[in-house]
């Protein structure tokens, strides 16, 4: 189902009585900017939009460029507690992926060796790990954005469905890069979010590695 995040934060808000003042507080933010978000009448970063979503007890949501939020069925009312206990794990950053034209991947890789273990409560399988984005592709005048410099969070369990982001991967060379995966009238295409880059159409010339399942600054 897919509905404006706005819209349902402002129902979930509802359902388990919080008020713009105490998610403001619980956000470290104003209720005046609680309010514009809610409202429309500004566009919050993906981070906050994450934050919020997170205060009210709200999981594995896909934010698209268009600010609409697909949720399973039933899943508000299966959350009762909109601040639940999570559990912190961590998982390697293991290397950097292109956010614009396909460059090197940086693999295999020994878990021993890797010195940067940034820590989530996103529920992710045990072979996920980080990546460092470069380039600008995937930063958006509006919307959904995942600039430069952003930590991804890459689950290789998770189905790689319409709509979501992931990592693909060259299968004639050691490259990848980070797109959204679009599936359209049966044909597969790696999207980006800035609209100056083109699709990537997947023809068998690569394979999705992971889909990225949170987004974030590093030490955040």
């Amino acid at each position: 189902m897919k509905t404006p995040w706005n819209e349902l934060a402002k129902a979930r808000m509802k359902q388990v009585g919080i008020t713009q003042d105490k998610l403001a507080e619980a956000l470290g933010k104003t209720q005046g900017a609680i309010g514009h978000w809610l409202n429309g009448r500004r566009e919050p970063s993906i981070e906050d939009i994450a934050a919020v979503m997170k205060q009210l007890g709200l999981k594995e949501l896909i934010l698209s460029s268009d600010g609409m939020v697909d949720y399973p069925e039933g899943a508000m009312g299966n959350v009762t507690n909109p601040r639940p206990h999570t559990e912190v794990k961590s998982f390697p950053l293991i290397s950097w992926v292109s956010a614009g034209n396909w460059c090197e991947a940086v693999e295999p890789y020994r878990l021993e060796e890797i010195e940067v273990w940034p820590e989530t409560t996103a529920h992710a399988g045990s072979n996920s790990f980080w990546l460092t984005v470069r380039g600008d592709s995937m930063t958006a005048p509006t919307g959904l954005s995942i600039p430069e410099g952003m930590l991804i969070l890459v689950d290789p369990q998770v189905e790689p469905t319409s709509g979501r982001l992931v990592v693909a991967k060259l299968d004639s060379e050691n490259e990848a890069t980070f797109k959204k995966y679009i599936v359209d009238a049966g044909q597969k295409y790696l999207k980006p979010l800035n609209p100056s880059y083109h699709m990537i159409p997947v023809n068998g010339n690569c394979r999705i590695i992971g889909v990225v399942i949170e987004a974030k600054w590093q030490g955040l």
